[in-house]
């Protein structure tokens, strides 16, 4: 255990949670041995006579009936399947010098060794305990090999917890810096392994636990009411260990924290300049370049890699983050991995499943991708879905086609969308709904929008959707009218899609160990939303750039390109174009497509050419 202060502080405040159990257990258990001593008296004759007996009537069924509650909620406590953070399994084949890596860590700090390592596609390493049953506990040549246990006599000790490390450190991180920042996690095996305080953690987790096996919806009243009474009081013991528990935990972490200051203190914190870094290009990598593959039902299968080419990227374009890239040339840490690619596809594809609640393994519908294959398959895919659904757009609020010499009928052209949005003496539009699509003769089936869509009239629209077209309509007070009827169209005909698109599927078992944790539950994904929904000015906004994209490839050559920090970008002859985004804008807010034609011109983009749409 040592004696570090805030172990002390700790196994005090473990103390001060076991007693609440015992209370807890002491206030079951006195009805019933109040209903013992009565009945005692009985044949000793000491309590005789009616008052004793009435007493004795009422007790007992009481006390019987309070324990049958206490034994109820106890059951519920110990079944109930603590949570678990979804990871990829590790095991020691997999990665030996990862694990021998931890474990000289280990030594050197005189703590436990973790028993197994596992990977999360975040920025954070912790231990997690996983010694519940219902977690099925790991194989014991698992235990002995990374704990260091001697054979068959201990297996019953006690599991150290599982080290749940990072995907991105071990791509960005060289060895050196992964064991300095892993130091004061592991030194946290010492005091985990303290009994008092792993029994009291068991508690709180139980709680936990019970709390969100009552939480879940059931339809059976009797359970409910049942379960009603088991969540009044484990939510009662929880508020009553709250305080203590966070003591406990800060007392824990203080105490590793002191432990591990002796192992490479200089370069921990150097390494933690590293974890601010990697933590910024990871959350730029997941909004900015892997949420418009996941929207187009591709996962890209390397994004550990592509952390990597991120924030060497960074390191070019910002002074501030010069000489980072220097590092790339000692040994990183995915080095330890027997085999880093099959390990950052299974990461890659938690990733995805956390953040976007995609399927758990690959599908006709949900094909993983290659940074190589990245331009083709996302960004050209993507901006021709988006122009394809803005003409249709255009279609159902009978826009008619830009006329020109050169430009065949009905052809989708971009100068028809810069016609229409620039027309400003022009009435707006009529309301989506309301006969608009009907006035264009689009039959179903060729491509335009049907005229009763998921916007009809106000009237007739649930309350959350009311709701969220008052927001749409905050967010497009500062448009012209014919951008915002533009805008609120294209947000209900992208919900509509939404809505009656099949859910992506996995058909593939997959190769990769990932860790069953990992799809413990569907019905609460995606866990970790990224971005909130689009409102209707950047649904706009997005299709109008992929209708200038689209234009430029068709008409003066310019090509998709990936951008590691802004994601899909155009490139012409080779070159980032400059920022379209302020001219796009200012069609939008003002009705102005000057500065946009202007950079038409300066690029040879040609907007009365048709564009191939998907």
């Amino acid at each position: 255990m040592g004696v570090e202060a805030g172990a002390q502080a700790a196994r005090s405040r473990a103390l001060v949670v076991l007693r609440i159990r015992s209370r807890a257990l002491a206030v079951a258990l006195l009805p019933a041995a109040a209903a013992v001593i009565l009945l005692a008296g009985v044949p000793t004759g000491h309590l005789a006579g009616p008052g004793w007996d009435a007493a004795r009537w009422i007790l007992t069924p009481l006390a019987l009936l309070v324990l049958l509650a206490a034994a109820g909620v106890a059951l519920v406590v110990a079944r109930a399947r603590p949570a678990m953070t979804p990871t990829v399994a590790i095991a020691e084949e997999a990665a030996p010098d990862l694990y021998r890596l931890v474990r000289d860590l280990a030594d050197r700090l005189d703590v436990p060794a973790p028993s197994a390592i596992a990977l999360t596609p975040d920025c954070d390493s912790w231990l997690e305990d996983r010694t519940h049953r219902a977690h099925g506990p790991p194989p014991a040549e698992e235990h002995e090999d990374i704990a260091g246990t001697g054979g068959p006599a201990h297996r019953r000790h006690p599991v150290a917890p599982v080290l749940v490390i990072g995907s991105p450190f071990l791509w960005w991180m060289r060895v050196g810096e992964l064991r300095a920042v892993l130091a004061p996690v592991v030194a946290g095996t010492g005091p985990s392994a303290h009994p008092d305080i792993a029994a009291a953690r068991r508690f709180v987790r139980g709680l936990d636990a019970a709390v969100a096996v009552t939480s879940a919806p059931r339809r059976d009243p009797v359970s409910r009411l049942v379960l009603a009474g088991v969540g009044w009081v484990a939510r009662a013991l929880l508020r009553s260990c709250r305080v203590h528990a966070a003591e406990m935990e800060r007392g824990v972490a203080a105490a590793a924290a002191e432990r591990a200051q002796a192992v490479d203190y200089g370069l921990r914190i150097v390494a933690q300049e590293q974890v601010g870094l990697a933590y910024a290009g990871w959350d730029r990598l997941l909004t900015r370049v892997a949420l418009p593959a996941w929207r187009m039902g591709r996962w890209p299968s390397r994004l550990d890699a592509g952390v990597v080419a991120a924030l060497t990227e960074l390191s070019r374009r910002d002074r501030l983050a010069e000489g980072f890239a220097s590092r790339l040339g000692e040994r990183p840490a995915c080095d330890l991995l027997e085999e880093p690619g099959a390990v950052d596809e299974a990461a890659s594809l938690l990733a995805a499943r956390l953040f976007h609640g995609g399927p758990a393994g690959p599908g006709p519908d949900w094909a993983p991708v290659d940074w190589s294959e990245y331009p083709e398959e996302v960004v050209d895919r993507k901006w021709r879905v988006d122009a394809a659904r803005l003409h249709r757009v255009l279609d159902a609020l009978g826009v008619r086609p830009a006329p020109g010499p050169a430009t065949p009928a009905g052809a989708p052209t971009l100068a028809r969308v810069l016609d229409h949005l620039t027309d400003l003496t022009a009435d707006a539009p009529p309301v989506p709904g309301e006969g608009a699509a009907s006035a264009t003769g689009a039959t179903p089936g060729t491509g335009s929008a049907p005229a009763a869509g998921p916007a009809t009239a106000a009237g007739s629209r649930p309350a959350a959707a009311a709701a969220a077209a008052d927001d749409d309509d905050e967010d497009l007070s500062g448009t012209t009218p014919r951008s915002a009827a533009l805008a609120a169209r294209l947000s209900a005909e992208l919900s509509r899609e939404e809505t009656a698109a099949p859910r992506p599927t996995s058909t593939a078992t997959g190769t990769t160990a990932v860790d069953p944790a990992a799809l413990w539950d569907d019905r609460a994904l995606p866990l970790f939303p990224l971005q909130p929904p689009r409102t209707a000015r950047e649904l706009l906004a997005d299709h109008l750039t992929a209708m200038v994209c689209c234009a430029a490839m068709d008409t003066a050559g310019a090509t998709p390109g990936l951008d590691w920090l802004d994601g899909p970008t155009l490139l012409v002859d080779g070159a980032r174009t400059p920022d379209l985004a302020p001219k796009v804008l200012a069609l939008i807010e003002d009705g102005d497509a000057t500065p946009l034609r202007v950079w038409l011109a300066d690029l040879g983009i040609r907007p009365e050419k048709p564009v191939r749409l998907a």
